[in-house]
């Protein structure tokens, strides 16, 4: 526990000196110290940064006054975030500071996503911006522990509304620091998605399961960000192996959801070598906010409400077959071992006879496309039961199990530390 912080504390020192002073000063008012960084460059400001913006610049190979000139104030704050990225992380591997606050509006927040997701997890990081929580933050820049805080009435000086935001963010970024618990790396750790408990619940088993073997167990809920943090820890070699059994949100990037985790969703893992087992739950309906009409394409369809923030149409054939070819093809570009379990009496909760997203057709389409689109390198297992089922469960552990005994899967915190330093110069 750190009881005196260091806090790195980055703006725009040419537009928003009033707002760095009042946060520094309340921070010290915690028992904190602030590090000044200066990340604009329309001038100097009124107080004197810790890291002046020539030193940013010149953390990203340039000069000051090349940054000016890089073209206009879009690729001269990109510039200025490699600098601050960079300076940031050799920062916190020097022990030199305890957190990071940065703040600033949709120029300080899109350099804000980069040096947050340059820091490890664990890390104390907040974000205080004029765009918190908005859609226009795409959900692979978003660093897994990132705490946001919205700056209201923070566009332009400060006002009553403007400090009170101000505050909170210091207020979050010390307490952070002083509860920090970093993740130990004790045991390895294998990372899991899931779709909660009601519609997927292999968990339940897998977990005691994993413990008993002497393994940690992660798992994400792929409602966008869930995923996305999965991806990026994944790609990071965090992980000794996954077990990524809910591709919810690769079926939500097909069609158009908002509840996506961008992209490459399925990619980190394979990209670092990382063993995969994977196996196709929930791709059998897109998301859509339970607070909207339900998206037209989707009329007809069956439709269920999870609660009054996510509902959820059920898929026809045509975009099962699109899912199951976009898993298949990148299964094939996996670095690292690969296994492909299908269960062929259903993929969620919700698809059983009688239940609202149950369509028998439309899963022996995705079923067929997922066994004759498999790539040659992947072990296909082909699983006469339900995902809820039992059978699902002892399957994914006999090849957790093999993969163990054949090396595949590491066995220890220091050999789970090795391959993550490997994966760091694979991604």
């Amino acid at each position: 526990m750190t009881t005196s912080p260091a806090i790195l504390l980055i703006g725009t020192l040419d537009t928003k000196s009033d707002e760095a002073a009042f946060l520094r000063d309340t921070l010290a008012a915690q028992g904190a110290r602030a590090l000044l960084m200066d990340v604009g460059v329309l001038g100097r400001g009124a107080l004197a940064p810790d890291f002046a913006n020539t030193e940013v610049a010149a953390a990203a190979g340039l000069t000051l006054q090349q940054v000016i000139d890089s073209g206009d104030e879009n690729t001269s704050m990109q510039a200025m975030a490699r600098g601050a990225a960079l300076l940031a992380a050799q920062l916190q591997a020097q022990r030199r500071i305890d957190g990071v606050l940065v703040f600033g509006g949709t120029m300080g927040t899109d350099l804000a996503l980069d040096v947050t997701q340059a820091l490890p997890l664990g890390f104390p990081k907040v974000l205080l911006s004029t765009i918190a929580h908005s859609p226009l933050l795409p959900p692979q820049r978003i660093a897994p522990d990132l705490i946001t805080v919205l700056w209201a009435g923070g566009l332009h000086g400060l006002n009553d509304l403007c400090r009170s935001a101000l505050a909170q963010a210091a207020g979050a970024v010390v307490g952070a620091c002083r509860a920090a618990v970093p993740p130990r790396a004790e045991r390895p750790l294998v990372g899991m998605t899931s779709l909660g408990s009601s519609a997927l619940g292999y968990m339940k088993a897998l977990q005691p399961e994993l413990d008993r073997r002497g393994y940690e167990l992660a798992v994400f809920h792929t409602t966008g960000m869930g995923g996305r943090a999965f991806e990026a820890l994944a790609e990071q070699g965090r992980f000794v192996a996954v077990m990524d059994f809910s591709l919810q949100e690769l079926m939500n990037h097909i069609g158009d959801s908002c509840v996506s985790a961008g992209p490459d969703r399925l990619c980190g893992a394979g990209r670092a070598g990382v063993p995969q087992i994977v196996a196709p739950g929930a791709t059998d309906m897109v998301d859509y906010p339970a607070w909207q009409e339900a998206p037209e394409r989707f009329a007809g369809r069956p439709m269920h409400a999870h609660n009054r923030l996510i509902a959820s149409a059920c898929i026809g054939a045509d975009l099962r077959r699109q899912v199951a070819r976009a898993i298949c093809e990148r299964l094939a570009q996996a670095r690292g071992p690969t296994a492909l379990i299908v269960p062929t009496h259903g993929i969620e909760g919700w698809d059983r006879p009688g239940e609202p997203l149950h369509d028998p057709q439309a899963l022996a389409v995705l079923v067929d496309e997922l066994r004759r689109g498999a790539p040659k390198e992947t072990e296909l297992v082909m699983l006469d039961a339900h995902i809820n089922d039992r059978a699902f469960v002892d399957a994914a552990l006999a090849v957790f199990d093999r993969w163990v005994e054949q090396g595949r899967i590491v066995r220890s915190a220091p050999e789970a530390n090795a391959a993550a330093r490997r994966a760091k110069g694979v991604a």
